[in-house]
Formats: C-alpha cells, structure tokens, sequence
C-alpha cells in the first residue's frame, strides 16, 4: 500500500520536528503518490494528485490574504496534504494558516522546527518505489504461477486453489447459472461460505470488469474470452488489499479460459484423428489388420477380443412428426453443436466405465464409433450404460450442457465381430439401423439392431428408389388428397387399423369410437383408397406404402 499522510508524519525526520495538524485531521489515511516542494501559490497546474506538497511559506509570509485559496487550490488538485515550515516570527502566516486550515477537508501540517525537506522527499519516495517494486515482484510472482497451471493445463479445482492462496481468503467459481463449479473455502467452513449460494449469487450482479457489486459487495471478476463469458470468480468477504486481489482474479479468470479452449482444441484435434482413422478403416485400400490395430491404439483404442460398431443418429422421438417425416430446416449449426456435445458426453460415459472407443462423426446427424469389448457378455451392460449417459443418467450434478447435449439420438448397434476392420465395415449396417429407428413410434429402446427393424429397415434402403416411392403414393393416393384437402384424418385411422391386425373390435376400444361411427369411418377409408380393407393382401401393400411414407424426408 502507499504510504499515507498519517504515516508520514511518523516519520523520525518529521516527528522530531514536533507537527501540529491544523485541519483535515479526517483525511489523514490520504495515499501519497509523491512528495512535491514548492515556494509558489500558484502550483495546481503542475499537480496531478496524490502528492503531499512540502513549502517553507515564505510567500504566504509575504500576502498572508491568499492562503485559503493557496489551501483550496491544492485542494481542487487532489493534493493528498500540505506541511507548511514555519520558522522564527511569522505570526501572520500561522494566523492566515490557522483560519483557512479548519474549512479544508486536506490535511494541512505546520513544523516550527527546521525540516530537511530532501530527506523527507528522499525517505517517502523510497517508500513508494519500494511498494511499486513490491507490485511489480508480485505481479511477476502471479504471473509465473498461473503460467505454469496453463502449461500444465491444470484442472479448475487446482486454479481456483491457487487464486485463494495467494489472496489468502475464499474464492468460488461460478457459471451463469449460479451453479459452484469449484471453491477454495480457505478459513471459512464450507457450510458457511455456500450456504444459501445460489439466492445470494443472484442478488449480485456481475459488473463488465473486476469489482465489487451486490449487498454482500462481493469482488468478483468475469471468466471468458472476447465477450463469451461462461462465469464468475468471486471473493464473497472483504480484504484489505483489493487491488492486489484483483490482479489475482484477473489472471485466475484468464488462465481458466486459456486451459478452457486449450481442452477444447485438444478435443477437436483428438475427433479430427479419430474421424480420418474411422473413415480409412471403413475404406481399408490395403490397409492390413496390424496396422489398423497399431493406429487405433496410438488413438487410444485398446486391443480387445471383440469390436462393435455403433451409430448414433440424431432425430429420433423429439424429431418426428406424427406422420413419421422428419422435421425440416434443421439448423446446420445446432447440428454440429449437437455433435459436438454428444462426443463429449461419449467420452465422459466411456472414461466413467474405463472405456476406449474410436468416435467420429461419419456424416452429418451421424456419429460412428467403434467400442472395445472385453467380453461378449459386456455388450449389452455397456449398451446400456452409453445410452444412459445420452438421457443424462450418468450426468453429474450441474454438468449438463445446455441446449445441444438434449438432443434425442437413437443408437444403431452393428454385429460383434474378432476384427477391428471388420467392426469398421459394419459401420454401414449400424447406420442404416440408427436411421430407420429414428422412424419409429411409439415406447422407444434404448438401443436398436437389425432385429429390430426388419421390414421397416428394408424399406429405408429402397425409400429413395423413384418405382418403391410411385408404388406408395400410387396406393395412397386417394387418402393423402383427401387428407390434404378436409384434413379429415384419415390416413392416421389407416395406420391404427393396420397396427391392430385389421381386428375392428379392438380399435373400436383402443380408439374410444362406437362399432357403427368406426364402420362408417372405415368404409369411407376404403372408398377413397379402392380396396378392400378384409383383404389380407391389400392390408400387406397398404402398411407397405405407409411405411414407406413415414420413411419419407429422412
């Protein structure tokens, strides 16, 4: 801290010299910036605050009259004091001193005994380089330390511990939802410092730069980078050196940010080898089986007795209409978020079980992997524990991503196969199952293979075929146009008819419709598609073009 006005008066050089406060005895703890002497009156222009001006009052001596404005003037100036060296007769200076030191609220000091103005000047400037000297080593000390936790890429918890020992008090790190990421309690108990957090936090706001803010005045600083803030670190008590907790925040939140995008572009860089490898492994062009199991453990995949290829294909439940199409105009970028979220979520789920698989995106709204299998009998437990980890069942408290990461996906799951390059091949199969039950309706599983959609998976591979989609609008033709032109819903009574095996009786029950409104329903249903409906074969070719119509825009 800067020497204070106070302090310099204690001074040996000045305290012999026996000083008596005329006025401003409030502001005493007035920092000193500089020492400036001066014989003139008129020196506020040479001022630019902080300074404890020293003068023999010779002038004054001369036109006692302009003392007050000489007072107020260092005054407008943001002088921190004034020491006035009187010596022998100058009654009139003291008098003019004793009448205008009382209305300043500047310490104003007079030493009857002889001062040596260059050893006070000498004394406190020492002072206050020694001080800045102590910043600068301190600033340095700071610095290298949250250097080195950026080189090593520290977790959150040893940055947030290291801010709180070197302010010596509590400091707690936030993200915009109030939710404590990490804390260093220091001589707090636990209870007491998060007691009742998230209430308190939010009655603080967060100021654009480090400060102070709130009713528990809070020192608090932003984490993030150009604008894209993701929290807070705060120092809920008070200090007796904000300034130098501050320094300390500051570079906290920055080595936090740094190690934030370091992680992240280590992530993106780690998905970028995985998805060239995935891809060279589907497509092997001489590629033999030791290389590819050398280059998948390189990438972290370990050598297993069994590989199973998997995809993961977005859409699903939460994005599928009632007619089986999917949603249009899906935003490219939500999509990649998407992605990128389910990567990482695949990552948390495979290190929680001690995992290794390779994961990539494959196309866009898919994302292959192929999962190392210890035993055949762990297939299906693993199954199950990636696709707990997709709803949020193995999520820890506060670790959900926002938005993205509550997609729906549905898992594709390929055959166990010995071979990795063979894994890789059935990459296709699972893909082609991961997209036909996006389709489906209904209670959904929590993972599908090629059992498990049957017709409906054959279907999806020849949905794009120009004969397979004239046959469905062909045989549909009459209930879509209907459809389309009253909206009177009958293709959706086409498809619970067919769910329930032709058995009238049973959709009359599960549709909650009397036997005569039902026959009357369905015999305008066959009207407008010109068959039959008791016909076991038209009811085949019927639930063949709606699938086929459910299929469509995938």
């Amino acid at each position: 801290m800067l020497p204070t006005v106070g302090s310099i008066l204690d001074l040996p050089v000045l305290r012999v010299a026996g000083p008596v406060l005329l006025g401003g005895a409030g502001a005493l703890e007035n920092p000193v910036r500089w020492v400036h002497v001066s014989e003139l009156l008129d020196i506020s222009g040479l001022l630019s605050g902080g300074e404890l001006v020293l003068t023999t009052g010779l002038e004054l001596e001369k036109e006692p009259g302009l003392t007050a404005s000489f007072i107020r003037s260092l005054e407008e100036a943001s002088a921190s004091g004034l020491i006035v060296e009187l010596i022998g007769d100058r009654k009139r200076s003291m008098d003019a001193l004793r009448a205008a030191a009382p209305a300043t609220g500047m310490p104003v000091i007079v030493v009857q005994r002889r001062v040596r103005f260059v050893q006070v000047t000498e004394i406190v400037h020492r002072i206050i380089v020694a001080e800045q000297l102590e910043r600068v080593e301190r600033a340095r000390d700071v610095h290298e330390a949250f250097t080195v936790l950026s080189l090593e890429s520290a977790g959150t918890g040893q940055v947030v511990e290291q801010a709180a020992a070197m302010i010596g008090a509590p400091v707690v790190l936030e993200d915009l939802s109030h939710l404590v990421l990490a804390y260093s309690a220091r001589q707090l108990r636990t209870t007491d410092l998060l007691e009742d957090w998230e209430r308190r936090s939010r009655t603080t706001p967060a100021p654009p730069g480090t400060g102070r803010t709130g009713p528990e005045a809070w020192l608090q600083t932003p984490v993030g980078v150009r604008g894209n803030v993701w929290g807070r670190l705060v120092v809920p008590v008070p200090l007796d050196d904000d300034d130098g907790a501050a320094m300390v925040l500051e570079r906290a939140a920055q080595t936090l940010a740094i190690n934030r995008l370091a992680e992240r572009d280590r992530r993106e860089l780690s998905h970028q080898a995985q998805a060239g490898l995935l891809n060279a492994l589907r497509q092997p062009r001489g590629l033999g089986e030791d290389e590819a199991q050398a280059r998948a453990a390189a990438l972290g995949l370990r050598r297993s007795p069994y590989y199973l290829p998997i995809v993961f294909r977005s859409g699903g439940a939460a994005h599928v209409h009632s007619t089986g199409a999917m949603e249009a105009g899906t935003d490219p970028l939500a999509g990649q978020q998407e992605e990128r979220a389910l990567l990482e979520q695949l990552a948390r789920a495979l290190k929680a079980a001690s995992g290794s698989a390779l994961t990539a995106s494959i196309r866009s709204g898919s994302v292959g992997m192929i999962l190392a299998v210890p035993a055949k009998q762990l297939e299906d437990p693993t199954l199950q524990r990636l696709a707990d980890a997709l709803a949020g069942a193995d999520m820890p408290p506060g670790g959900g991503l926002p938005g993205p990461a509550k997609a729906s996906w549905s898992i594709g799951v390929g055959h166990l196969r010995a071979s990795l390059l063979e894994a890789a091949a059935g990459i296709d199969e699972a893909s082609h199952v991961a997209e036909t039950a996006a389709t489906l309706r209904g209670d959904r599983k929590p993972f599908y293979r090629a059992t498990d959609v049957r017709l409906r998976g054959l279907l999806a591979l020849l949905r794009k075929d120009p004969r397979v989609q004239q046959f469905a609008e062909s045989e549909l033709e009459g209930v879509l146009q209907n459809d389309a032109r009253d909206g009177g819903g009958h293709l959706e009574l086409l498809g619970q008819y067919l769910e329930s095996g032709g058995n009238k009786a049973a959709l009359a029950r599960t549709g909650y419709l009397s036997r005569p409104t039902l026959y009357a329903r369905l015999a305008r249903l066959e009207e407008l598609l010109g068959v039959d409906l008791d016909d076991a074969e038209s009811r085949t070719s019927l639930h063949v073009a709606l699938l086929l119509h459910r299929l469509r825009g995938l």
